[in-house]
C-alpha cells in the first residue's frame, strides 16, 4: 500500500477502534441520581450543589428495590451516576448485585467514618439514624428501660409494638444482634420479643409511635427521625403524639444504640463519575451535614456534633461502632431468624 492511501486507511482504522476503546461520554455539567429518599429538603440541597458547582442534578425517585432492578436492566446504558438509598443493608445488596464501583477521594476519606462506608468504598453514608425504644411518658419510666435484649423479658408481655420483619430497618437491627451474640441467642431474642407484642407487626415506624401514644402498647422500636417528623408535622394530632412519648437509647452500658444510615454509591456504568463523587463529597460535607438535623431530623455523620435543639433534647448517646457493612452481610441470617420466630 503506497503512502497516498495508507494515511486515510490508518485514520479510518483508528476511528473504528476508538468506538470500542473510548469510555462512555458523560455530560460535563450534569449528574443523574436514582434516589429512594423522598424529602423536599434533599431537593433544596441539590439546588445548592448546583449553585456552587454549576452541575445540574437530575433526580429519579422510586423504591429501593425498583431502582436497583432498573439499574440492572439498563446495564451499561444506564444514565444513573449515583444510587442513593436508606439502610446499609440495601447498599450492601446493591454492591453484591454488581451495580456500584469504588469511589475514593481525600474529602470522602476525611468526612465519612470508616464504619459508615464500604470497606472498598463502593458506598458512603451521609446521614445517621438511631433505632431506639420509644416509650409512653405516662406508663413507663426511663429507668425501667435497659437494652434491646431486655425486651425479651416477661415483664414486657403485651407491651411492645414493632413493624414487620420484612422491613429492612428491623432486619438490620437483628443483624446487629446476630453479629454481637450469634444466631442461637438472636433467635431466642426474636422469638421472645414477638411473644411480648401487644399486636401483630403492622404499619410504619410512625404507626408504632402512634400506638404507644394511644395506649395500645408501652414501648415501640423505631427510628429517631420519625419522632422529629411527628413533632414538626403540620397536623396537630401528630404533634400531640410526639408530646406523649419519650426517646430512649438502649445498650448504653454495652455496645451502644444500633445505628443505620442513608448513603450513596457511584453506579458502575456512571457516565459522569467525577460529578458523582463531587455530589457525595457535598452530601458528606459541612453544609449538608449541618442541614440534615434541622430538615429531616437525621443525625450528621459526627453524631455528637449536631446543633439541632430537637435532637439534643433526646440526649447524648453512645452509638454501636459495628461496621455497617456487617448489617448487609448478616441480613440473610436475620431473615431466617425472623421466619423461625414467626415474627410476620
Amino acid at each position: 500500500m503506497n503512502a497516498l492511501f495508507r494515511m486515510p486507511f490508518i485514520a479510518s482504522l483508528l476511528a473504528i477502534t476508538g468506538c470500542f476503546l473510548l469510555p462512555k461520554a458523560g455530560i460535563a455539567n450534569e449528574v443523574t441520581v436514582y434516589s429512594h429518599r423522598h424529602y423536599e429538603a434533599d431537593d433544596a440541597l441539590y439546588a445548592k450543589f448546583t449553585k456552587q458547582t454549576g452541575i445540574k442534578v437530575n433526580i429519579v425517585k422510586a423504591s429501593a428495590d425498583a431502582l436497583l432492578e432498573r439499574i440492572k436492566a439498563e446495564g451499561k446504558n444506564s444514565p444513573a451516576d449515583v444510587l442513593i438509598t436508606a439502610d446499609a443493608g440495601r447498599l450492601v445488596r446493591a454492591r453484591n448485585a454488581g451495580v456500584l464501583q469504588p469511589a475514593t477521594s481525600t474529602k470522602l476519606a476525611a468526612q465519612v467514618p470508616q464504619n459508615m462506608r464500604d470497606a472498598d468504598n463502593h458506598w458512603h453514608a451521609f446521614t445517621v439514624r438511631a433505632r431506639v425504644l420509644i416509650y409512653s411518658k405516662a406508663r413507663v419510666k426511663p429507668s425501667e428501660l435497659v437494652s434491646y435484649e431486655d425486651l425479651a423479658k416477661a415483664r414486657w408481655k403485651g407491651r411492645i409494638v414493632a413493624r414487620s420483619s420484612t422491613n429492612i430497618y428491623n432486619q438490620s437491627l437483628l443483624a446487629s444482634i446476630v453479629a454481637e451474640a450469634g444466631m442461637e441467642k438472636a433467635t431466642v431474642w426474636a422469638t421472645a420479643v414477638r411473644a411480648n407484642m401487644a399486636r401483630s407487626p403492622e404499619g410504619s415506624d410512625r404507626d408504632q409511635i402512634r400506638a404507644v401514644a394511644a395506649g395500645i402498647a408501652d414501648v415501640a422500636i423505631a427510628n429517631t427521625y420519625y419522632v422529629g417528623l411527628l413533632a414538626n408535622s403540620p397536623n396537630p394530632k401528630d404533634r400531640e403524639v410526639a408530646s406523649k412519648i419519650g426517646v430512649f437509647f438502649p445498650n448504653q452500658n454495652g455496645r451502644g444504640a444500633h445505628i443505620n444510615i442513608s448513603g450513596g454509591g457511584v453506579v458502575k456504568s456512571a457516565p459522569n463519575r467525577n460529578n458523582a463523587i463531587r455530589l457525595l463529597e457535598f452530601l458528606t460535607g459541612p453544609e449538608a451535614q449541618g442541614g440534615f438535623p434541622e430538615t429531616t431530623y437525621e443525625y450528621p455523620l459526627d453524631i455528637s456534633g449536631t446543633q439541632s435543639e430537637l435532637l439534643k433534647s433526646w440526649g447524648e448517646f453512645k452509638a454501636d461502632k459495628l461496621s455497617l457493612q456487617t448489617l448487609g452481610e448478616k441480613n440473610a441470617d436475620a431473615v431466617k431468624i425472623f421466619a423461625r420466630a414467626r415474627w410476620k
